[in-house]
């Protein structure tokens, strides 16, 4: 999230939005992106049922040491870059950590001016319902 969150600055995007990204990063060729970062592998919308939390509890963990700020506003919970989120996307450079920051850019260009709503519509259109939203509605159950 660090990478995604300072590949939006100075924007940042809500849990929804951050969820789609998430995917949308991973596995960027199934939206139109460069290859993958990690291997296709079947069934993964199921990933979506269990990765909204992982992000929700990593992004609190993250805040707690500044490398995510949270700006409360009209619109709800927006998670953006923190000040330490420089200094962590500067400090790592391995070949992985550099294809995750290529991945963000290209996540940020494609899909981050876009509302939450928008781009579940326009995964959804594209046939990739990945479940993300069905963890909304289970929510308000």
């Amino acid at each position: 999230m660090v990478y995604l969150l300072s590949a939006l600055r100075p924007e940042g995007a809500d849990l929804q939005k951050l969820v789609l990204l998430d995917y949308a990063i991973v596995y960027s060729s199934d939206v139109g992106g460069p290859d993958s970062l990690h291997t296709p592998v079947p069934f993964r919308n199921a990933e979506l049922f269990s990765r909204r939390e992982r992000i929700e509890q990593g992004l609190y963990l993250m805040s707690t040491r500044g490398l995510v700020d949270v700006v409360l506003d009209d619109r709800g919970m927006t998670y953006v870059a923190g000040p330490s989120s420089f200094t962590m996307v500067g400090s790592l450079s391995s070949k992985y950590w550099r294809e995750l920051e290529t991945r963000c850019r290209w996540v940020a260009t494609r899909f981050g001016a876009k509302e939450s709503s928008a781009l579940q519509s326009e995964f959804a259109e594209k046939g990739h319902l990945w479940g993300a939203e069905l963890e909304t509605v289970r929510r308000l159950l």
